[in-house]
C-alpha cells in the first residue's frame, strides 16, 4: 500500500478530530466550565459553542436545575438526652457553575455534612415532644443555616425537609401508652358529658312533665269543684224551692237504710235509732189526711156519691202506701240480719227493729176528713 496514501488518510482523520474538539454543544438547563492552558476561562452556555482543540479543557456538565438529595438517617441527641434518627430530604440548585466547580470540591457531600451538623444543634436544644411537634421551625433555621452557607459556592438551596423521626423502640411504646391513655381519658370525659346532658334533658323533661301534670290536675280539681258546688247549689236550689217537709226525708231515708248492707265486708251493721222515728213520721203521714190540691178545691164536686168514691179510693191508697213502708222496713231489718249469718246482725241503737215494732203502722186509721167543696 502506498505510504502517501495511508498519510494523508491519518491527516484527514486528525484534521476531522480536531474539528469534533472544537464544537461542543451543550444542552437546555446545563453548563461546562472551560478551562484554557489550566485556568479558567469561560463557560459553554446551553446551545452550540466553539473551543480551541488542544488548548482549552472542557470539564463535565453541571445541572444547573433544581436537584433533590435525601440523606440517610442521622442520629440526634435532644435535650432531655434522647436518641433520634432523623431523616431529611434536601431541596437546591447550582445558580453559579464557576463557584459550583472551583469553590468547593463536592458541593453534595458538603451540604449533607452541613445539614447534618445543623441539626444536631437545633435538635440538641429541644426536648422529643417539642421535636415531633416543631418539624417547621427546624425546617426553616436548617434552611437558614443552609442557604447562608452554600450561598458562596453558587448553590441556592430552595427548601428542606424532614421525611421521618424515629425515637428508640421503648419511647415508642411509652409514647403510644400515653396516647392511648389520653384518648381513653377523653372518651371517659366525653361519655361523662354525654351521661351529664343526658340526666340534664331527662331531669328536665321530667320536671316539664310533673308541672304540666300538676296543672292539668289543678284544672281538673278546680273544673270538678265547680261542677260539684254547682250540683249542690242545684240540689239546695231545688230542695227550697220544692220546700219538702220532714215526712218526705223520713221517707227518703228508709229507702236508703238497705242499701248500708250490701257492703261486701260488711259483718257489723249498726241500725240507728232514728229509724222508729222514720217509721212513725211515714205512718203518720199516710194517716193523716192529704191536703187539697188547688184544682180540686177550685172544682165543684158534682154529687155526695162522687166525693165518697174519692174519698174511698184515697184510703185504699194511703192503706197501700203504708203497706208498702212496712215491707220496706222489714226488708231492710231483713238484709242487716244476714249480713253475719252466724252471729247476728248487731246493733247500737235503742233495741232490735221487728215487724211488732211497725204494727202501730196497721192500726185502725180515722177516716178522712171530707175536703171542702
Amino acid at each position: 500500500m502506498d505510504p502517501l496514501l495511508i498519510v494523508g488518510v491519518l491527516i484527514v482523520l486528525f484534521a476531522v478530530f480536531t474539528v469534533t474538539k472544537s464544537v461542543r454543544i451543550v444542552p437546555q438547563a446545563r453548563a461546562r466550565n472551560v478551562e484554557r492552558l489550566g485556568r479558567y476561562h469561560t463557560t459553554l452556555k446551553p446551545g452550540l459553542n466553539f473551543v480551541i482543540p488542544y488548548i482549552d479543557r472542557v470539564y463535565p456538565m453541571i445541572d444547573l436545575r433544581e436537584q433533590v438529595v435525601s440523606f440517610q438517617p442521622q442520629p440526634v441527641i435532644t435535650e432531655d438526652n434522647l436518641v433520634v434518627e432523623i431523616d431529611t430530604v434536601l431541596y437546591f440548585q447550582v445558580t453559579d457553575p464557576r463557584a459550583a466547580a472551583y469553590e468547593i470540591a463536592n458541593y453534595i457531600q458538603a451540604i449533607e455534612q452541613l445539614t447534618v451538623t445543623t441539626l444536631r444543634n437545633v435538635i440538641g436544644s429541644m426536648d422529643l415532644e417539642m421535636t415531633l411537634t416543631s418539624r417547621d421551625t427546624i425546617n426553616s433555621q436548617l434552611r437558614g443555616v443552609l442557604d447562608e452557607a452554600t450561598g458562596k459556592w453558587g448553590i441556592r438551596v430552595n427548601r428542606v425537609e424532614i421525611k421521618a423521626i424515629d425515637p428508640p423502640k421503648s419511647i415508642k411504646d411509652a409514647m403510644e401508652k400515653q396516647m392511648r391513655a389520653e384518648r381513653d381519658k377523653r372518651a371517659a370525659i366525653l361519655t361523662a358529658e354525654g351521661q351529664r346532658q343526658s340526666q340534664i334533658l331527662t331531669a328536665e323533661g321530667d320536671k316539664q312533665s310533673a308541672v304540666l301534670r300538676a296543672e292539668g290536675e289543678r284544672s281538673a280539681a278546680i273544673l270538678k269543684a265547680q261542677g260539684q258546688s254547682q250540683a249542690i247549689d242545684e240540689v239546695f236550689q231545688a230542695v227550697h224551692r220544692n220546700d219538702p217537709d220532714p215526712k218526705l226525708l223520713a221517707y227518703q231515708y228508709l229507702q236508703v237504710l238497705p242499701e248500708l248492707a250490701k257492703g261486701e265486708g260488711n259483718t257489723f251493721w249498726v241500725i240507728p235509732g232514728e229509724v222508729t222515728s222514720a217509721l212513725q213520721s211515714v205512718s203518720r203521714a199516710f194517716t193523716e189526711g192529704l191536703p187539697a190540691s188547688p184544682a180540686t178545691r177550685e172544682a165543684p164536686r158534682r154529687d155526695g156519691r162522687a166525693a165518697r168514691r174519692d174519698d174511698g179510693e184515697a184510703q185504699q191508697l194511703a192503706r197501700q202506701e203504708a203497706a208498702e213502708a212496712e215491707q220496706a222496713a222489714a226488708e231492710a231489718v231483713a238484709e242487716a240480719a244476714d249480713a253475719d249469718p252466724s252471729t247476728g246482725p248487731r246493733q247500737l241503737g235503742p233495741g232490735p227493729v221487728t215487724p211488732d215494732a211497725l204494727s202501730h203502722l196497721t192500726e185502725e186509721r180515722p177516716a178522712w176528713q171530707e175536703r171542702p167543696r
